[in-house]
């Protein structure tokens, strides 16, 4: 099984979606369970167009982390 993260955009109108692990694997879609799907099934593309053409899978590098800021960042001036 590979496994690839996904990132998923909103844009004006629609959704965009790629794997940063496979340059030049995108998708659209015009809700985020079309795009969802869409990736789905361009991933599933990519690699069995690699594994036919006998070029290795790229082995997942990336990973996402969600940062969380306070609504009132701290200024550090604040008397303790």
């Amino acid at each position: 099984m590979y496994l690839f993260p996904v990132v998923i955009e909103k844009a004006n109108n629609n959704y965009s979606a790629y794997s940063p692990d496979l340059p030049g694997c995108v998708a659209t879609g015009s809700t985020r369970a079309e795009v969802e799907k869409n990736i789905h099934e361009a991933i599933e593309m990519h690699v069995q167009g690699l594994l036919e053409d006998n070029l290795p899978i790229p082995e997942s590098e990336s990973f996402a982390e969600y940062v969380a800021i306070a609504e009132k960042p701290s200024t550090g001036s604040e008397a303790v």
